[in-house]
């Protein structure tokens, strides 16, 4: 029966092999995504809901209450040596990740939306990007003349950085 075949174009079936990834500035200079598998949501948290908590690393802003879940609060970019925020702002643009149990909010300079590409475009970070930077990434992908740094959610959640013991 030659009726039941599907004729699919090349150029949809690349596009429903792309995966989903969520875009954002780190900080002026740096813009990154981060996989759609792990994001849950992404957020304005005022900056009186996160309660700080002393004693800790530089890059952990504190604690705030998602959804009735208490979750930790990282600065991303200072957590991975960028240039930091500008804590004179009212509200922080934070993004909710989850990989496995473990929940984490990761506040970033700016949100920009949602990307596509496939695993393929991501290339080698090792010598475009600064080697500090390299643990937390996947690789490095250019769209529209510009490097967005692929961060893998996995490495942020597992930073010493964030280990107390």
């Amino acid at each position: 029966m030659t009726s039941t075949k599907i004729l699919v174009s090349p150029k949809p079936a690349e596009n429903n092999l792309a995966d989903g990834y969520l875009k954002f500035q780190l900080n002026q200079q740096t813009a990154a995504v981060l996989s759609m598998k792990h994001t849950q949501e992404a957020i304005l948290v005022p900056i009186e809901s996160i309660t700080s908590m002393p004693n800790m690393p530089h890059c952990i802003l504190g604690l705030m209450n998602w959804r009735s879940r208490i979750i930790w609060v990282i600065d991303l970019p200072r957590m991975l040596n960028l240039e930091s925020l500008d804590y004179r702002v009212r509200q922080y643009n934070a993004i909710v990740i989850r990989v496995e149990s473990m929940l984490l909010g990761l506040v970033v300079q700016e949100i920009k939306g949602t990307t596509k590409f496939v695993a393929d475009e991501i290339h080698s970070p090792i010598g475009q990007v600064a080697s500090s930077l390299v643990p937390y990434l996947c690789g490095c992908v250019v769209q529209q003349k510009e490097i967005l740094l692929v961060l893998d959610s996995q490495a942020i959640v597992q930073s010493s950085i964030l280990r107390s013991d």
